[in-house]
């Protein structure tokens, strides 16, 4: 039923495997969330900057939370199922069966999680080469990238991995394969990841240069040669073991899979703005910058040319609205940065006691702790002689430098919960003056935005939502569903089952504005300075670098 005849009462499935948990939703056609289910999965670090995942593992938790979103409705008004994850890797051999990626010869471990950082030396090499797809992320690779963790596997587990691989999937590609049976990979993680280019494919050069002439001599197939946009039906559907497992109808539509932060995206950028007194509303889609904001952070902006921006990865086509360029920005650790920061305070556990004793989140009360402390002034100026630099996991954007570390200035002898509550203050202004340098780099390549779209675990976060709209000047939408990332695989779904006449179509029809924050006009002064000391910290990093290196 193309062209948006869909019947009353469809559904669609959409389940977002994120770092620690697997997520699953049961939406309707006009995007509503009708049931919500989570269910956590098991990480390993065996060693400090190795993490690693089970494919096995993740599959059953898949199951537990499609089981959970669909009891009690009538399944076969289920039409379409969507699949989003982190893009972490995962290695299977010819039989598809799991691979150890790691040197304790643990196959169930054989997930390399994308926040992994083993592969630093090979990253290093390959940006050496200085090779034409480099252009396309920046100019200068991530060590989250997938070409240096295979590298890594052929350099240091050639027996146990490297010589028995059958395939190295996406998660988000290994999910669509567990439910279809069929190994076509997503032009989302192949485009963004992988270094594939929607228009001339794979490039042999690149892969010869770097030491992985293996993929070439067998056409590609260990890491896809057949390529779907997202959103495209795959197979025949939901095969009746993957049905079984899933607890969903054999044979509905399953889509080609998006990153999780594309799913993101995907869910909030498309949403009917008219009336809510934005910029925005009569300006193409492509002035509008989606911010994904979990463990991690992403920042989305799209373009109907390619534009390229140091430092920021892209330009990507198709790779998460269909005819559109694709620039990402990230910040490797925000989420995770926030809670670092917080539970390793000496006032911690004091934090924690009254949060439980009131049955509120830590979060919740250091923002009303805040709101108790801040006086006459507005909250944002408690920080005045307290900066951070937030790259405590390196800087993804824009100045791709994976050597950086974090930073803090201001520190007294006190300890106690006031302390505690500026430094998460702090804190999270540093994650929004990452995000202002992410789009002041954006706007010097070419975009030209107006407006946040913010979506994940952090924006649930007022504190966190006001400091992005305050720094960044910006007004920030939030989603009538807070969940837009599982939206955004429920589009695809929908899309797979032909309810839709287009990605496009699907998005404008199931994201919905929900809330619209406006900056504090009046303190943009007070930011401004504080943003000129923010650079000054990473210019003083480097000088101090520079000293240490010196003869």
């Amino acid at each position: 039923m193309p062209g948006g005849g869909q019947e009353p009462g469809s559904y669609y499935v959409g389940v977002d495997v994120g770092t620690g948990s697997v997520r699953a939703a049961l939406v309707d056609q006009r995007g509503v969330l009708l049931a919500f289910a989570d269910q956590p999965i098991n990480q390993w670090e065996p060693q400090f900057n190795h993490h690693e995942q089970s494919s096995e593992d993740i599959w059953a938790a898949c199951g537990v939370v499609t089981k959970k979103v669909v009891q009690g409705i009538d399944v076969n008004r289920i039409r379409g199922l969507g699949f989003d994850a982190t893009c972490s890797l995962v290695v299977l051999d010819k039989q598809f069966r799991p691979l150890p990626v790691n040197h304790e010869g643990d196959s169930h471990r054989n997930i390399i999680m994308w926040l992994d950082h083993r592969a630093v030396s090979q990253v290093h090499r390959i940006n050496e080469t200085k090779h034409g797809v480099l252009q396309y992320v920046g100019g200068v690779m991530s060590v989250e990238m997938q070409a240096p963790k295979l590298l890594w596997l052929k350099e240091n587990l050639r027996e146990t991995c490297w010589d028995k691989a059958g395939h190295f999937f996406d998660l988000p590609d290994f999910l669509s394969w567990k439910a279809t049976g069929v190994t076509a990979r997503s032009l989302c993680s192949l485009v963004c990841k992988w270094t594939y280019s929607a228009e001339k494919g794979w490039d042999d050069s690149f892969w010869k240069l770097i030491g992985l002439e293996d993929f070439v001599a067998d056409n590609y197939s260990k890491i896809g040669n057949q390529v779907l946009p997202p959103g495209a039906s795959l197979g025949n559907g939901l095969t009746p073991e993957a049905a079984r497992d899933l607890g969903l109808p054999a044979g509905i539509a399953v889509a080609a899979s998006l990153i999780d932060a594309h799913a993101g995206g995907l869910g909030v950028i498309g949403a009917d703005v008219r009336g809510h007194g934005l910029a925005c509303e009569g300006q193409p889609v492509t002035s509008r910058l989606a911010v994904i904001c979990g463990t991690s952070s992403c920042h989305m902006g799209i373009s109907k040319d390619p534009i390229f921006v140091p430092g920021v990865w892209g330009p990507y086509f198709s790779a998460m609205v269909p005819g559109f360029w694709l620039n990402e920005g990230g910040q490797s650790v925000t989420g995770k940065l926030i809670d670092h920061v917080v539970r390793g305070h000496a006032a911690f556990p004091e934090l924690q006691a009254k949060a439980t004793a009131r049955c509120q989140s830590v979060y919740a009360y250091l923002n009303s702790h805040l709101d108790l402390i801040k006086k006459a002034r507005p909250v944002g100026f408690l920080t005045v002689d307290l900066h951070v630099w937030p790259d405590f996991h390196g800087n993804r954007s824009p100045l791709a430098d994976l050597t950086l570390k974090g930073m803090v200035t201001g520190l007294k002898l006190s300890q106690d919960l006031d302390d505690l509550a500026i430094l998460y203050l702090a804190t999270v202004q540093a994650i929004a003056f990452g995000t202002r340098l992410i789009i002041e780099a954006l706007e010097a390549a070419g975009h030209s935005l107006s407006t946040l779209f913010l979506c994940g675990g952090l924006s649930k976060n007022p504190l966190f939502v006001q400091m992005h709209a305050d720094i960044t000047g910006m007004p920030v939408v939030l989603s009538q569903e807070v969940e837009s990332v599982l939206v955004g695989a429920a589009i695809l779904g929908a899309c797979a089952s032909g309810d839709f006449a287009s990605v496009q179509d699907a998005m404008s029809r199931m994201s919905k504005v929900g809330k619209v924050v406006f900056p504090r006009l009046e303190d943009k002064r007070y930011y401004d300075k504080k943003y000129q000391v923010f650079l000054k910290l990473v210019e003083h990093q480097k000088e101090y670098a520079a000293i240490m290196k010196g003869d």
